[in-house]
């Protein structure tokens, strides 16, 4: 479950960043952790932020506007952040149950397994060229093999509620990203569907009880 749920968020994601700009297809992921974070609450309050996010959503698939966002890159997104969601619950079993990192080795094999014929489908030979190869190996190790691991840790030591929402600056920073690196520059509609999720996060994040036994 495990690998099939990281083969899914991942291939997901990159068919939404294919589609549209790297801060909304993060953004719109994003709404899987938020999911978490609020699922198992009953506060009041949090009725604000999934209504904060939920705005923030609308702004960014602009459903109504000619000039919307790609309807098939903002499905590849929310799904991913479906999947983010299973992945956050999931991941934190495996964490218990196996020992170091060896769980989430396993996963991400059976995972790059199941990927093998979607890449051989979209890429053929391509996929045997050492340039491409040594590029994919770095992809594989700087945005998934490093940040799972630190976030397999971390959810050793803390409550999978608190886990999703301390990510809550991650769709700015991936705006950034796309504006810095890629040269995305995104609209005022955008930048505040983005901010209005950020915010939702940081006000889930800033009244999350952390137990006492997840204070490591």
């Amino acid at each position: 479950m495990f690998g099939l749920t990281l083969a899914a968020m991942n291939l997901s994601f990159y068919e939404a960043f294919d589609r549209i700009p790297l801060g909304v297809a993060v953004t719109l992921e994003f709404a899987g952790p938020l999911g978490v974070a609020v699922a198992g609450s009953r506060r009041p309050l949090d009725v604000i932020w999934v209504a904060l996010a939920g705005t923030g959503v609308l702004l960014l698939a602009a459903p109504w506007s000619a000039g919307a966002v790609n309807g098939a890159g903002v499905a590849f997104a929310l799904g991913a952040g479906a999947f983010w969601a299973a992945y956050i619950v999931i991941n934190k079993r495996v964490g218990s149950v196996f020992a170091g990192g060896s769980g989430l080795a396993l996963a991400m094999a059976f995972g790059a397994v199941l990927l093998v014929p979607v890449g051989v489908a979209s890429a053929g030979a391509s996929l045997l060229d050492p340039g491409v190869l040594a590029v994919a190996a770095a992809v594989a190790t700087l945005s998934s093999a490093i940040p799972y691991s630190l976030e397999l840790e971390a959810l050793r030591r803390m409550p999978q509620r608190v886990f999703g929402v301390l990510m809550s600056l991650e769709p700015a920073v991936a705006a950034l990203a796309g504006l810095a690196v890629l040269g995305q520059v995104l609209g005022a509609r955008e930048v505040a569907g983005i901010a209005l999720v950020v915010a939702a996060s940081a006000g889930a994040s800033r009244v999350a009880p952390v137990p006492e036994a997840a204070a490591v």
